[in-house]
């Protein structure tokens, strides 16, 4: 019987070391949430919050109950995580005519940023924009990033150039359908791929 009762011992005690073990340890989140109804405010309010550790987590653009339309983003980091090197530095573009987001994008791909988040918005002086973030880990620097950026107002052309652009290499990260000031009404994909050097 003793031999019976020795794993189930054993488990117990293994398991209590676990749990007192910091790295075992669920610490759980902290979030911060950051509303404007201006994209001009959005990248400094984000990087603001980088500098405590903090990092991007969502976007969303839309309507809220109080503060009308509004760019929402969720920032995240470990409970207690205290930030050990340079923060992550973030970028936002926003722009009512996608066709130089793709330029804006390789500019900071060109850096090694990449992609983190899109979403549409209506600013209060911009009209309806779309909004990309990007993310440059300076702990960890990236190599250059290549961006591709289609916009098309018919559907029906678009899978023929994502299926055109994943053939040499290019993953779509996100897909919005936007009404901007030049195009009309659009669909906006943006893919990505890893950079010759």
């Amino acid at each position: 019987m003793q031999l019976r009762a020795l794993p189930s011992v054993l488990f117990t005690a293994a398991a209590l070391v676990l749990a007192a073990s910091p790295s075992a340890r669920a610490e759980g989140f902290e979030y911060r949430v950051l509303a404007t109804n201006k994209t001009s405010t959005m990248e400094k309010e984000i990087n603001e919050v980088a500098k405590a550790g903090f990092r991007f987590h969502s976007v969303m653009g839309g309507e809220t109950s109080f503060g009308g339309s509004q760019a929402v983003v969720v920032m995240y980091k470990n409970a207690g995580e205290q930030l050990s090197g340079p923060p992550r530095i973030y970028r936002l573009l926003a722009t009512s005519k996608t066709s130089t987001m793709q330029k804006e994008m390789q500019q900071l791909g060109d850096e090694g940023f990449e992609y983190k988040g899109q979403t549409v918005f209506a600013s209060t002086f911009g009209g309806q924009e779309v909004v990309v973030i990007l993310e440059l880990d300076s702990n960890n620097p990236g190599k250059r990033v290549e961006y591709m950026l289609l916009a098309t107002k018919k559907t029906s052309t678009m899978e023929d150039e994502l299926l055109e652009a994943g053939q040499v290499g290019f993953e779509l990260k996100d897909v919005t359908v936007s009404k901007t000031a030049f195009g009309g009404t659009e669909l906006v994909c943006i893919l990505r791929r890893d950079g010759s050097q």
